[in-house]
């Protein structure tokens, strides 16, 4: 297994000869795994690695890749079985001839796995698995699909379980990984706060609480609605802003959100910023923040809020356990529980101190455990490891007796 510690030690690695690397996500969706493929496409370019990324044409990933320089191709995968995509991709990866292949969806082991089958092509293949699934796949056509990999990789602890419990992969074969922030980046000592406060009609005493978060159901928006209703009943202090957009195909949901805001008459307390690609700056204005998630893989979204000195008050959800530390970084609630969030923010509030103290906390939280740094050198270990064992395996094969009676 790479653990933190190895990892810290590859700080001073020397930089290997050059991998051609292609990382799938066919995705119409923008979300943390979109975000985490483009984000590892462009850590890998960095580091001078030749990485080209597969994706679905005009989705967002697709524009935020051209955008960021990435070198990207297209595929039209949506179906499970898709005979005509499969043979595409054949003839793509047969002409491009690729050192290893880094899918991000399971589901795209149905296309990559034929495709490489029928270009016989012997490419070794990594999954990132970014969210669980409650569906058991150890029948024989998924160990089939599963065998075709080297190694899986989890972005949190509770996902490497998940998958340990429903694919055919051996424990041996599942690396947990998780997703990092550019700090450079989210350090809100960069940015002048009062930029987007200004744009907000955010006043200087005003205590500004946010998220950042597709408008999806799962994603708490009910929950910080509410609570933003009863916040304002006790305080005239307080502001609270929304970073996100409704997914692909989820408009209604998001309407839903909105006519719930003017409900609850949140007009001119309650801001929906809707996507935006200044993010950064947008957390520098905050005071408070939260992620009030049902249910989450990991949460790259938190990581970003603790880089940027955020405290935060947290649902105590699946992956958001392997970041959020309670009492040091955070004050954590049962997810849905719609009381107990609102009395840990009430708490936050009326505690200036502790949220500078859970502010600095939080960054060092991130430096320690969640740094680009320490994902790139994960990333690049685990393929280097890959690439060997593959290497060792085929001149094993070589000289093996039965490969001379040919």
């Amino acid at each position: 297994m790479i653990n933190i510690k190895e990892i810290k030690i590859l700080f001073t690695y020397e930089k290997t000869a050059v991998m051609k690397v292609l990382i799938t996500c066919i995705s119409e969706s923008w979300g943390g795994m979109e975000m985490y493929s483009l984000q590892s496409a462009k850590f890998l370019l960095n580091e001078g690695h030749d990485v080209e990324l597969l994706c679905y044409p005009g989705s967002k990933l697709h524009i935020e890749s051209h955008s960021a320089g990435v070198k990207v191709h297209l595929s039209k995968f949506r179906n499970y079985f898709s005979p005509i995509q499969i043979f595409k991709t054949a003839i793509f990866l047969k002409k491009n001839n690729f050192d290893l292949i880094h899918v991000q969806a399971s589901k795209e082991l149905w296309l990559m796995v034929p495709a490489l089958q029928l270009a016989f092509l012997k490419t070794p293949m990594i999954l990132t698995k970014h969210c669980g699934s409650y569906i058991k796949k150890k029948d024989l056509f998924h160990r089939w699909l599963y065998g075709r990999i080297e190694l899986a990789l989890a972005v949190s602890s509770v996902i490497k379980k998940n998958l340990v419990d429903t694919t055919p992969l051996p424990e041996e074969r599942i690396e947990l990984l998780h997703n990092a922030v550019d700090m450079k980046i989210y350090d809100c000592r960069r940015y002048d706060r009062r930029k987007i406060r200004r744009e907000f009609t955010i006043a200087d005493n005003e205590i500004l609480i946010g998220m950042n978060a597709r408008i999806t159901p799962g994603k708490g928006y009910e929950e910080f609605l509410h609570a933003a209703k009863e916040l304002t009943k006790k305080y005239d202090h307080l502001k609270f802003l929304a970073i996100g957009e409704a997914s692909r195909g989820e408009n209604d949901y998001a309407a839903n959100i909105y006519s719930l805001s003017k409900e609850l008459e949140l007009e001119g307390k309650f801001i929906f910023a809707g996507y935006r690609n200044d993010v950064p700056e947008v957390l520098a204005a905050l005071d408070i923040f939260v992620f009030p998630s049902h249910a989450e893989a990991f949460g790259l979204a938190l990581i970003e809020a603790m880089s940027s000195g955020l405290p935060s008050v947290c649902s105590n959800s699946d992956g958001v356990m392997d970041i959020a530390v309670e009492g040091i970084t955070s004050y954590l609630f049962e997810p849905q529980n719609k009381t107990e969030f609102l009395n840990k923010l009430i708490k936050l509030i009326e505690e200036p101190e502790t949220r500078i103290k859970f502010g600095i906390a939080a960054r060092e939280r991130v430096e320690e455990c969640f740094d680009t740094r320490l994902f790139v050198c994960g990333l690049i270990a685990i393929y280097e490891k890959v690439l060997n064992s593959r290497s060792n395996r085929v001149a094993v094969a070589l000289h093996h007796p039965a490969h001379h009676l040919k």
